[in-house]
């Protein structure tokens, strides 16, 4: 036996592997959580078979009458899914990490601190595909007819998810954890109600409804359904308000977001 074989190698392993186990560890822990689940796959797996099932919310149909609820429906329910992961449950986990210390000690770990963002970000993508999966199962077994192009889908919830990540990353980075889950589910409360996800913002008045067609939710929303539903191009209006806002949020988040 030559001298060195069991030689030690210290030293940190490679970035992308840190980040790879890390984001293995995120997904873990977001599946293991019970209230976790309940808010990003039960509630819109529920509200999507409840809407679509029974006529509680009427809702405009394709021309010629020839449309189904759920076609209104599901991709408002995917947006909502992709909110409810990226902004609330993400904002919830990271505040009370950062109350806890975890965040601390990461940081003061081999893996960069933009390393564990990036990984956290991937977890909310994992998890968003599982939920995206579900939900299209489910949609299809209610009679769904999806349209369009799915690469034009992926863009648009892409966007939205870079812009409830940052708005998420803001809201933990800056408020304590107790504030931060009171105010993480009452926006996901009110935006569920006044989002486009459920009831179409033509039932609004109109001044209300222009300030609401600009949130990310209404335009994660009315893209998905102009594509899903429609059959239409990336619409482009739709997605350069995700993309204000995702500017917005990851700029302030990287600014203002504090470890401790």
């Amino acid at each position: 036996m030559s001298a060195g074989t069991f030689t030690p190698r210290p030293g940190a392993a490679p970035v992308s592997r840190m980040i790879w186990a890390q984001t293995a560890l995120e997904t873990r822990m977001l599946l293991r959580n019970g209230e976790q689940l309940l808010l990003t796959v039960i509630i819109p797996a529920l509200l999507l078979t409840l809407f679509s099932s029974v006529d509680i919310v009427t809702v405009p149909v394709q021309a010629g009458g020839a449309g189904k609820s759920v076609d209104f429906l599901a991709p408002g329910v995917l947006a909502l899914a992709v909110m409810s992961t990226a902004f609330t449950g993400q904002a919830i986990a990271t505040g009370f990490d950062r109350r806890y210390g975890v965040l601390k000690r990461l940081g003061a770990s081999p893996l960069p601190r933009w390393a564990l963002m990036a990984a956290k970000t991937l977890s909310v993508l994992v998890t968003e595909v599982l939920q995206i999966a579900l939900l299209t199962v489910i949609a299809l077994a209610l009679g769904w007819s999806p349209q369009g192009d799915p690469f034009s889908v992926a863009a648009l919830v892409l966007l939205g998810t870079a812009a409830f990540s940052g708005l998420g990353l803001l809201m933990a980075g800056t408020l304590k954890a107790e504030v931060t889950l009171a105010a993480a589910n009452l926006v996901f409360l009110l935006l569920l109600v006044g989002g486009g996800v459920i009831v179409p913002l033509e039932k609004f008045p109109g001044p209300v409804r222009d300030v609401l067609g600009l949130l990310p939710i209404s335009a994660l929303s009315d893209g998905l359904r102009e594509v899903l539903q429609h059959g239409a191009a990336l619409p482009w209006g739709d997605a350069a308000v995700l993309a204000g806002w995702a500017v917005l949020g990851l700029g302030a988040a990287a600014k203002w977001f504090r470890w401790e």
